[in-house]
């Protein structure tokens, strides 16, 4: 038994040693197959086909500096225009400019078939529908380059224009009403309002994000067919399936307004150009969709506001309007034209080929 014991410790050492040699044996394979697998395995991270996981993170949740720089090619790092703080306003300023704020969130209440001001004076519409947020939001038609801008001359009327002249051809085509008085208390809060919220923008300037963000053409005319769907999915549970919009429950002003019909805006308006409403619901609509957070494709972005466009809605002599025949915008559907395209096509598209007509026109005739 003692020897038997003892044979066992004599052989620990050889055990030791035959593991060392098996471990040594498994690091040189490890090594071998690493090469190997470097030299021989496709380079998967850096083929077309894979691309993608340059942007996966790694087991640590870090990505990789080839990722990091491919993400801050996305980033908008624009300075857009914000609303002025409102706390640096006097007593007196902020009275007026908080009620013209209020005329334009509000317009209806003032102006509504139960105005305060005048009954019946718009078509219950509120400013803000078309320029939304108070006319504060980026790249929702907001007013931040207004009073930098105005008075400028336009070619839909032919002429140099103020910002009264402005405000009232919104009350005449987007609320599809009378012109309201340039001296009145109201027009003064309006104006005193829009030059508050464009006061840091210099002169002959525009501010990052004003007005609509450009929309690329389409390669064929807008479809009202594929609009109507587009309008039944993702419009239609607020502006309603006959386009009349909501009111709110005293009936005095729309909390989502209507897009045709007797109260929408009529003919005249600006958002009756295609390129415009495209625009516009591109980068805000559906509810909660923003400039860099669309929620519509470009296709049904055009094709929706052809839809919404064709319906009936009320009309406005607009005889005099770009008495200059060759400064009519490529998109505006009244002839005629020095252009040659038609009615149909003015209205739906395609439109480079009109705009570069137009553009060439000019040229020459410089």
């Amino acid at each position: 038994m003692e020897q038997e014991q003892n044979n066992h410790k004599h052989n620990y050492p050889e055990i030791i040693s035959k593991l060392i040699n098996v471990i040594i044996a498994l690091i040189f394979i490890i090594l071998v197959l690493v090469v190997l697998l470097y030299k021989y395995l496709p380079n998967y991270c850096l083929s077309e086909e894979n691309t993608s996981l340059k942007n996966q993170p790694d087991s640590n949740g870090l990505f990789t500096d080839a990722a990091k720089q491919e993400a801050l090619k996305h980033i908008d790092t624009t300075h857009y225009w914000t609303v002025p703080n409102e706390s640096t306003l006097s007593a007196s300023e902020k009275e007026t400019i908080l009620y013209g704020r209020d005329l334009i969130v509000h317009t209806a209440l003032y102006y509504g078939p139960s105005g305060k001001i005048f009954k019946n004076n718009t078509n219950s519409m509120n400013c803000q529908n078309c320029h939304l947020e108070g006319g504060t939001k980026v790249y929702g038609n907001n007013y931040s380059s207004v009073a930098s801008t105005y008075p400028k001359y336009r070619a839909r009327s032919g002429g140099i224009e103020n910002i009264f002249k402005r405000v009232n051809d919104c009350f005449e085509r987007s609320l599809n009403e009378k012109a309201i008085d340039t001296t009145s208390k109201e027009m003064k809060a309006i104006v005193a309002y829009i030059y508050w919220l464009g006061k840091d923008v210099p002169k002959g300037q525009k501010s990052a994000g004003s007005g609509l963000k450009e929309l690329a053409f389409l390669d064929r005319a807008a479809n009202a067919d594929n609009g109507q769907k587009v309008y039944s999915e993702k419009c239609q549970s607020c502006h309603q399936a006959n386009g009349g919009g909501q009111m709110n429950g005293d009936k005095t002003e729309f909390t989502y307004p209507p897009l045709w019909g007797n109260q929408s805006y009529n003919d005249g308006a600006g958002l009756y150009r295609l390129s415009n409403f495209a625009k516009f619901v591109k980068y805000n609509m559906p509810q909660g969709a923003s400039h860099n957070s669309a929620q519509l494709s470009d296709e049904e972005a055009w094709d929706v506001s052809a839809f919404v466009n064709s319906q009936p809605r009320p009309k406005k002599n607009i005889s005099k309007d770009w008495p200059k025949i060759n400064e009519k915008p490529f998109d505006h559907p009244f002839g005629p034209y020095v252009d040659g395209f038609d009615e149909v096509q003015h209205k739906y598209g395609p439109f480079k080929k009109i705009k570069d007509k137009l553009a060439s026109l000019n040229n020459e005739k410089k």
